[in-house]
């Protein structure tokens, strides 16, 4: 009995019945427009007006033309399907109905986050674009730049793992951890002993999880399990078995906060994978970044504005989890750091934009790292212009995909990249999860942006931009040394594959927005 119980609860798991829903919901349409199939010319007339009406609106909706131009060619060639993918994964009423919730918990938080001047015109004394990105980063995403912070880079999830275990074990305050994906293995095991046994002893112990993302990863209702050992949790955007477009918007963001002093962001979740605890995908090669002083205060208020929203209630003071003088004063390096966060409810792609003033202010070198390729036009225009006025431009891609069908259209963008003089680098032991850019030994960004659709404009996510700071150069020193185990892929290369490939990845790539 026990073993037939078993065997259900693994067959009946929460993936399965999820999956079971929405295959019941496609099948319930596709037998729908099999019935219309009877009165096609006139139902098939009906899908056709429809397109073109949802056309027209994507045409004058505030999208990306090159977002738009990946929607409606799909919706104009194949009207039924096309119209339905759109529905379901294209812009919604629920981005509204998310965004008036998420708005009613900004506008407190943002008054707790003042620009210093002072600093913003050092940075115009020093570099005039520098102070223009400070500008752009605090007005339209609502993050002031710091001193008074040391960061750390770490080349790989094994280092970031060593330093994490012992900065936790340090907290006395708060913890908070707000990740994409979870899962549990010596990775997560290892943490969640060190926030059980916090938790405890009246540490104020947090946790937020994509729910999408730790479909696969997690038991259902883990969130139970967390608040039984003492460690308070909330799901971002809960997975149900009703295909809805809300789930296009994930939380995507890595936030460590530990006690309002240190903070960890970058690429890498709380999986085994991460630290190469076992082979995925090959070698897997990812970064962070761990802040120590000031700037860590907008870490802090980014998971509790997240906190909140998803609690539907604020807290009576922020005080107790504002940094303490005596915990930052230590940390009183140079340069200059803005964490900052992208959110899809706001209308304005502020992770495309740092990426994009960074391509348009290099003047030596941008080195770019990222897992997916899969860019719009004007990213395409802005590295290729680089290129062709002098500036070495350097972008690494894996070699071995975690998703094959992503993988086509990021090797879709190689050839005209190439040709106008970017230079392409795959990652030859195995997969490269990283999004780091960093510029002419001064600027650098680490964080959770993947240059894709997805990351660009439908994903919460977060980054670390540092000028001038202690890490920047260990930043460009791990990306040339990353390079050494890097295959180039030439524009002869790209002429050479096969022609059915080129005709697979460009059909792919139609579906762009969708991946």
């Amino acid at each position: 009995m026990n073993f037939l119980a078993k065997l259900l609860k693994r067959v009946f798991n929460r993936t399965t019945v999820c999956v079971i829903g929405i295959i019941f919901q496609v099948g319930y349409l596709i037998s729908l427009f099999w019935t219309l199939g009877t009165l096609y010319t006139y139902s098939y007339l009906v899908f056709e007006i429809i397109a073109v009406i949802i056309v027209l609106f994507i045409v004058n909706s505030d999208m990306n033309p090159s977002y738009k131009i990946a929607w409606m060619i799909p919706i104009l060639l194949f009207p039924v399907f096309g119209v339905m993918f759109y529905v379901f994964f294209g812009n919604s009423h629920s981005g509204d109905r998310l965004r008036k919730r998420m708005n009613r918990f900004n506008s407190e938080e943002r008054l707790l986050l003042p620009q210093n001047n002072e600093l913003v015109h050092d940075l115009r004394d020093d570099v005039k674009t520098v102070e223009k990105q400070a500008r752009y980063l605090y007005h339209f995403g609502g993050y002031p730049v710091y001193t008074n912070t040391s960061t750390t880079y770490f080349p790989s999830g094994e280092a970031k793992f060593e330093t994490l275990i012992k900065e936790l074990e340090k907290a006395e305050r708060f913890i908070f951890l707000e990740y994409f994906i979870i899962q549990e293995g010596k990775m997560w095991n290892t943490i969640l002993e060190i926030l059980e046994r916090k938790a405890k002893q009246g540490v104020d112990v947090r946790v937020v999880y994509d729910d999408i993302g730790c479909l696969l990863t997690l038991p259902y209702r883990y969130f139970d399990q967390l608040e039984k050992r003492g460690i308070r949790c909330k799901v971002f955007n809960e997975f149900k078995p009703i295909w809805s477009a809300k789930m296009n918007n994930r939380d995507h963001r890595k936030i460590l906060v530990i006690d309002g002093h240190t903070a960890f962001n970058g690429g890498i979740n709380l999986a085994d994978e991460y630290i190469n605890a076992y082979e995925k995908h090959g070698h897997w090669k990812d970064t962070a970044v761990m802040l120590k002083g000031e700037a860590v205060w907008s870490f802090t208020m980014m998971f509790l504005t997240m906190w909140n929203y998803l609690n539907k209630s604020k807290p009576a003071s922020y005080d107790y989890y504002m940094p303490r003088a005596t915990d930052i004063a230590p940390y009183r390096s140079g340069g200059y750091v803005i964490p900052y966060t992208d959110s899809p409810l706001d209308d304005e792609p502020v992770g495309e934009n740092v990426y994009l003033n960074i391509i348009n202010d290099a003047k030596d070198y941008v080195y770019i790292t990222t897992p997916y390729l899969i860019i719009d036009n004007e990213m395409v225009t802005a590295l290729t212009l680089a290129a062709k006025s002098g500036v070495d431009v350097r972008i690494i891609t894996p070699h071995i995909a975690d998703k094959w069908f992503v993988h086509a259209v990021t090797r879709a963008y190689y050839k005209k990249l190439t040709k106008l003089g970017v230079k392409i680098y795959e990652y030859t032991p195995g997969f490269i999860h990283a999004k780091n850019f960093v510029s002419d030994d001064s600027v650098a960004v680490v964080g959770t942006i993947n240059l894709d659709f997805r990351s660009l404009y439908l994903h919460f996510e977060c980054a670390t931009w540092m000028y001038k700071t202690d890490c920047v150069l260990d930043v460009k020193a791990d990306y040339l040394k990353t390079l050494e185990e890097c295959q180039e892929i030439t524009y002869e290369d790209c002429l050479n594959v096969n022609f059915f490939v080129r005709i697979g990845r460009s059909l792919l790539r139609l579906f762009s927005p969708m991946m």
